[in-house]
């Protein structure tokens, strides 16, 4: 027990040194965007104070509350300082949500506002800077989340059950791992805003309607499509969402505004869709698929085997 102790104490003051160590850093990287860019820009009124808000969010408060922690952590106060520190965690969670905005307003002013745009450059020139853009060090304080959640699981794992300073740091964690879900779904939904917007714009015309609340981008891909009259095979491009299946075909490589978009040819439910893979069992060449419709079969067809596993795989798990 007492071996398991030491072993428990070493690991332990190992990754207190190291989250101390990594928190100046975070901080010196913190002080730069504070000081140089959102403190100087109040005092000028190059911005104003609602774009200003923007482009930094709660950064000031992310920066002061870690310089508390680090206060707390030089101390030796790993406990209350952590506990302290829990009460802020939220800000991340904002500054997540603000990151894309933030982003847009930042090229928006870079590229209207001639006196920002100066001002930038002459700062990222500083010294302190090393090179880096004020684009470089705004997404920090979710990187520095991650970090934080492995630094505590570690803290966590070598500290003694029975210790008062279990208890504190269970509940540290815990408040740690929801913010930082938080965060990822924020992030994801972005990407999936992204996904939606980009095959949007792929497609001619405004028929079909992506952009919709709650829907989640799967995947897209050139299948053939295998018709029912023995005619040749027709190769198609194919979008699969959470509750939809999209198939289109390129427009005519002359046309003189839709030469690289892609035509809507048909879009089908997924709730009334069977899945079916005819052939693909075995270490044959490539596959097909059946997708039956009330009113429609699709016979899809790849020369990969591996593909039309996907495809199949994406489908059915879509479906159900």
């Amino acid at each position: 027990v007492e071996e398991q102790r030491a072993r428990w104490e070493r690991k332990r003051s190992r990754t207190a040194k190291e989250l101390l160590e990594t928190e100046h850093k975070y901080l010196e990287q913190l002080d730069l965007v504070v000081t140089f860019f959102v403190t100087i820009l109040k005092a000028k009124g190059t911005l104003k104070p609602a774009v200003l808000d923007t482009i930094f969010g709660p950064l000031e408060s992310i920066y002061s509350a870690s310089h508390v922690l680090s206060l707390h952590l030089e101390r030796g106060n790993l406990g209350p300082g952590l506990e302290n520190f829990c009460q802020n965690l939220e800000l991340y969670g904002h500054y997540a949500e603000n990151l894309e905005q933030a982003n847009k307003t930042l090229k928006e002013q870079l590229r209207k506002n001639k006196s920002f745009r100066r001002f930038k450059k002459l700062q990222e020139t500083r010294p302190q800077f090393q090179g880096r853009k004020l684009e470089d060090l705004l997404p920090l304080p979710l990187q520095r989340l991650h970090q934080y959640k492995h630094f505590l699981r570690d803290l966590l794992e070598n500290t003694s059950p029975d210790s008062a300073e279990y208890k504190k740091l269970e509940k540290v964690v815990k408040s740690i791992s929801e913010v930082s879900r938080w965060v990822q779904d924020t992030v994801r939904k972005r990407e999936n805003s992204l996904q939606l917007l980009r095959v949007q714009k792929l497609l001619k015309g405004q028929k079909t309607q992506v952009l919709t609340p709650g829907r989640w981008y799967i995947r897209e891909g050139w299948l053939l499509v295998v018709p029912s009259k023995g005619e040749e095979l027709k190769r198609r491009m194919f979008f699969l969402f959470s509750d939809i299946f999209i198939a289109t075909k390129p427009c005519h490589p002359l046309h003189p505004l839709n030469s690289n978009k892609l035509a809507c040819q048909a879009v089908y439910p997924l709730h009334q869709c069977v899945v079916d893979k005819v052939f693909g069992h075995t270490q044959s060449q490539g596959g097909l698929l059946s997708l039956s419709f009330p009113h429609k079969t699709l016979l899809l067809m790849s020369s990969e085997q591996q593909d039309i596993h996907d495809w199949y795989q994406s489908l059915t798990a879509a479906v159900r």
